[in-house]
């Protein structure tokens, strides 16, 4: 059984943060109220990004929070991280399990397709992330998709992750059709005071 089983609440994902001590700051007050944090940054170089993920680890693990590594199962593994995520062109996911053992969280991008999440909880998945569902200022996001799917996708037994656009305002229903996990970059991270932000999407899984 990994570390999400049965987590609800707030998937924050880092912004793509040059400054690594800046990241930090940005990071270290949120982190008492999220559920697990993926660290993802296209900015930067391999070098920074081991020296990032290595810090938030560290953090991570201080504050009790999972940390996931976006796309990189190798880089997870060297800074002990609990876990991965995969996109569709990221790598297999029984052979991260194999490199990061059975505890590890491994988390798969299945975008609107239920086939999809289907084969990678087939594979050994610890949940399935669906998006977007609405469009992203974070990225480009041609697929979309509804709550209809995470309907659809009850039966899978793992933890779904929503994805793209969200808001505290539009977020609800999303949490009301399945999602144990909603996922937020700018949402949180591009607002004044993101400390805030992160409450108002807390506050979408009360009374669920």
């Amino acid at each position: 059984m990994t570390q999400l089983a049965d987590a609800r609440g707030v998937y924050l994902i880092t912004p793509d943060e040059t400054d690594s001590a800046r990241l930090l700051e940005r990071v270290r007050p949120l982190l008492a109220g999220t559920t697990c944090l993926q660290y993802r940054n296209k900015a930067v170089d391999a070098p920074t990004r081991l020296a990032q993920a290595t810090a938030l680890q560290a953090l991570c693990a201080a504050a009790g929070v999972p940390l996931i590594i976006n796309d990189d199962a190798a880089l997870a593994a060297q800074v002990g991280a609990a876990g991965v995520h995969l996109g569709e062109d990221d790598g297999d996911i029984a052979a991260a399990r194999a490199l990061l053992g059975p505890q590890a969280i491994i988390g798969a991008s299945c975008y609107d397709q239920l086939a999809l999440a289907q084969r990678a909880v087939a594979a050994g998945a610890s949940y399935v992330a669906f998006g977007a569902f609405f469009p992203s200022r974070s990225k480009i996001t041609p697929r979309r998709a509804n709550p209809e799917l995470l309907r659809q996708s009850a039966a899978l037994g793992v933890p779904r992750v929503a994805i793209g656009g969200l808001t505290p305002d539009n977020s609800r229903p999303v949490v009301e059709a399945g999602a144990e996990l909603i996922a937020v970059i700018s949402g949180v991270f591009s607002e004044a005071d993101p400390v805030a932000a992160l409450e108002a999407y807390r506050r979408c899984f009360q009374h669920q």
